[in-house]
């Protein structure tokens, strides 16, 4: 799967845990930054990638600010991204299963690296159901986003 991947600097150091996770998997992960630990506004990073994945550029997106909630908030911006901040693993995987959740979002500052490894994997082992209830759901936060 492609796999694109971005941070700030609160979530820097994760973000290297992450990226060998998504490799180590066998996933193509195209790294949108930032490249260095240097302070770094969470809307870019979320932006390149909710628009890569908007785009299908990439499949899927792991997104990592300090605690998740900013760059969840700035991906969610970008139309066709379903991004939510996950720090269990039920729901990063039950949030593709009945959601279609295309992004995850971790907090570097609230995350460790083996969870971070176990959210990741739950995430991307997720497929959404397509079951009536969810599609109907689906359906209804679609015509939200297109102002319906």
């Amino acid at each position: 799967m492609r796999i694109g991947v971005g941070t700030d600097h609160g979530g820097f150091v994760l973000k290297e845990t992450v990226v060998r996770v998504l490799a180590e998997a066998g996933h193509d992960v195209t790294d949108f930054g930032t490249h260095e630990e240097t302070p770094t506004d969470y809307p870019d990073p979320a932006r390149a990638v909710g628009e890569a994945v908007a785009s299908g550029e990439v499949e899927r997106g792991v997104l990592l600010c300090g605690s998740g909630v900013g760059v969840c908030v700035a991906a969610n911006k970008v139309r066709g991204v379903r991004a939510c901040v996950c720090h269990d693993t039920y729901s990063a995987r039950q949030g593709v299963e009945h959601d279609a959740m295309n992004v995850l979002c971790l907090g570097g500052r609230i995350v460790g690296t083996e969870l971070a490894g176990e959210l990741v994997r739950a995430f991307l082992s997720g497929e959404f159901t397509g079951e009536e209830r969810h599609r109907r759901r689906l359906e209804k936060v679609l015509k939200i986003e297109g102002g319906a």
